[in-house]
């Protein structure tokens, strides 16, 4: 077993899908997993685990590809889709036993997760994503006045990507702390000891190369179909979010006929570290505290 980072977390592993797959788990009741996105890992939750651990069984995996689960080194389009993602999360609740669960996620893991939502309904309790791509954005995201916020999705495509970023540890350092800085409307959240953290996870073998593949994937087959999510599903929009503005969730009732919004002020795209207590409270209050 690979040494995980001394974080206080529990962690775990098992084989998901053919591939050794990294999770932390915490607490007991009714099971929640908390599903990250780009640039992520399991310990984008660190503030949300443990309050939601007195009430939840709460799973936080690392997803294929990321952090300190394995990375299949597949062209993107064969192992890197929102549907491969989604039987990863399938495979899971079967080893974990879940017959179906409440899914926590933003960024690509709310691509992710609603995927799972339309394929599998049956195992999808209820949903709650913050600032979600979804199906009604459209061509906004390309827009002229929006591609200077985009312009890494095309970096992305370019082998010359992880050869640039991953040629020293400063540099892997200097691309995340822009990412995570400049999406944030609280900047002070990214201290030295949290930036380390994510340079280390975006270190192991292949971690920058698998995270840039979901964006490969998507360039190469498209993102997954609009469709409807018809599962009970909370949607909380940070009002700072330079990637996914919040007058994109004009359309949100169109994609998802059983929602609950909520906007989210003085926030950026990680909703889930810059306001945690609020984020937590809603998460017990529409999943329902057992």
């Amino acid at each position: 077993m690979p040494g995980y980072p001394n974080d206080g977390f529990r962690h775990f592993e098992a084989s998901i899908n053919g591939l050794r797959y990294h999770y932390v788990r915490e607490g007991s009741g009714p099971p929640v997993i908390l599903v990250h996105g780009w640039p992520g890992f399991y310990y984008e939750w660190q503030p949300n685990i443990g309050p939601l651990s007195q009430y939840f069984d709460v799973v936080a995996p690392d997803m294929r590809g990321y952090a300190y689960t394995e990375k299949p080194d597949l062209p993107p389009e064969e192992a890197y889709t929102p549907s491969h993602f989604a039987q990863d999360l399938v495979a899971l609740m079967d080893h974990l036993g879940f017959p179906k669960a409440c899914l926590v996620a933003h960024d690509f893991g709310a691509i992710w997760a609603q995927q799972l939502a339309v394929l599998h309904p049956q195992r999808v309790e209820k949903l709650v994503l913050f600032n979600p791509p979804y199906g009604g954005i459209g061509a906004r995201w390309f827009q002229l006045n929006h591609l200077f916020e985009v312009w890494y999705m095309f970096f992305h495509q370019l082998s010359l990507a992880e050869e640039l970023v991953g040629s020293s540890r400063q540099a892997t350092k200097a691309y995340l702390r822009h990412f995570l800085t400049h999406w944030s409307y609280r900047k002070d959240i990214w201290t030295e000891e949290e930036l380390e953290r994510y340079v280390d996870a975006f270190s192991q073998p292949g971690a920058l190369k698998g995270g840039f593949n979901c964006y490969r994937a998507i360039f190469r087959t498209g993102a997954a179909p609009p469709a409807k999510v018809e599962v009970l599903t909370l949607v909380l929009w940070a009002e700072a979010d330079p990637i996914l503005p919040v007058a994109w969730s004009d359309r949100l009732q169109e994609f998802f006929p059983r929602l609950t919004f909520r906007k989210v002020p003085q926030a950026g795209h990680f909703l889930m570290r810059e306001q945690p207590e609020l984020v937590n409270k809603e998460i017990v209050s529409f999943l329902g505290s057992p």
